[in-house]
This record gives C-alpha cells, sequence and structure tokens, in this order.
C-alpha cells in the first residue's frame, strides 16, 4: 500500500503542479487475507505476462502483483517505467530506514533519480542486479521462483523478480521503500507517525528535470 500510495503522491503533485510531461499511473491494490482462496505453498500460478511462477514464499506475495502492474505498464509502450514498493525486510537490513534503493535495466535512469533524489534532500542508493542472482529466480518446475535459493541479496533478487515482467527494450527502475516508508521523524516535511511519504518530493523533482 504504501508504494501504491507513492506512486498516487507523486502522479497527484505532478497534476497539481501542471508539469508539461505525460505520465500514467497505475496502483496494484488488493488485500492480503487468510481465507479459502489464500495461495498454497509449492502452488504455481500464471501472470499476466503468462510466465509460471512457483510459490515457494507465501509472505513474497507483493511481488506478484506489481508484476502484473508493471506487465501493464510496459503494454503502454512508456518511455520509462518507475514502480515503488515496500517490497523486501533484506533493504531494511542494508541500507537502514533512512535510504531508499533504486535498482533497473537503465543507468540514464538510475542517474536521474539519484540526481533528482539529491536534489530533494532524499537519501537514494543504486543496488546491482547481476546475472548470478536472475538466474537464482528461475525455477525448475516454473518460469520463475518467487524468492531465491538463499537469504541473501533479496532486495536485488526481488528486482530480478521483476524485471521478468518488464517488456524487452523498455526503461525500467525499481525503488524499494521499505526502510524509508514509515515515520522519517528527522524530516521537517514528515508525519511523526505514520507513512512517511518519502520519495514523493524525489519523483516530482524528476519529472521537472524531464527535457
Amino acid at each position: 500500500m504504501a508504494g501504491s500510495a507513492t506512486v498516487y503522491g507523486a502522479f497527484r503533485a505532478a497534476v497539481k503542479l501542471g508539469l508539461p510531461v505525460k505520465i500514467s499511473c497505475f496502483l496494484g491494490m488488493t488485500d492480503n487475507a487468510v481465507n479459502e482462496h489464500a495461495t498454497m505453498p509449492d502452488s504455481i500460478v500464471t501472470a499476466r505476462n503468462g510466465k509460471t511462477v512457483e510459490i515457494l514464499n507465501t509472505d513474497a506475495e507483493g511481488r506478484l502483483v506489481l508484476g502484473d502492474v508493471l506487465s501493464y505498464a510496459s503494454d503502454m509502450k512508456p518511455d520509462a517505467v518507475i514502480d515503488a514498493a515496500t517490497l523486501t525486510g533484506a533493504c531494511l537490513v542494508a541500507l537502514g530506514s533512512e535510504v531508499c534503493a533504486v535498482l533497473g535495466n537503465d543507468k540514464k535512469l538510475t542517474d536521474s533519480l539519484l540526481k533528482a533524489a539529491g536534489d530533494a534532500d532524499e537519501y537514494m542508493w543504486q543496488l546491482p542486479i547481476v546475472d548470478e542472482w536472475r538466474e537464482d529466480m528461475k525455477g525448475t518446475i516454473s518460469d520463475l521462483k518467487n524468492i531465491g535459493g538463499s537469504g541473501f541479496g533479496g532486495t536485488a533478487k526481488a528486482a530480478a523478480f521483476l524485471e521478468e515482467f518488464v517488456t524487452k527494450g523498455v526503461s525500467w527502475a525499481h525503488l524499494d521503500i521499505a526502510g524509508v516508508g514509515d515515520s522519517q521523524k528527522h524530516l521537517p516535511y514528515c508525519p511523526s507517525k505514520g507513512a512517511s511519504g518519502i520519495i514523493i518530493r524525489s519523483l516530482v523533482r524528476y519529472l521537472q528535470n524531464i527535457k
């Protein structure tokens, strides 16, 4: 939910500011309920783009929703796709609760986001996606697994999973806001409790910087 709120917040701010850019906002929103329709461990589901995913961890469910959203957004043939999600606890381990992780497939887009974050006085750090982690996310009885083979590198492996849903040739960046999504009391523009709203300013600045 925090990721959808962040994306919507940036979208709404861009509209209010009248920024001269064409943008679309897609929100992956669903409940997470325990009932007779819950996903069972070792299930195999088929994503929107036709790829099959083996469910090895039912708590790694957000990436399934986000994958379908990325697939849909890619169909729009955009110049760039940027997603935000409180996706992995591993991001907190790597970067703490003050720094947002950015990963993607386009250095120019990533560099633009890093610059925008600096302009907005928000912390963002790039993490890599390497081929070994892409390979680790592949399944043996499915196209993909929803978690990697070890507990290490979780943020980048989740991004490697998401990358599978971005159409080849589409510039894409993933923002893992798991650490920064909650209250950031040291920042005067953040609420003292609840969602922080961090990264909205960075996204708006990125849109303002587009030439």
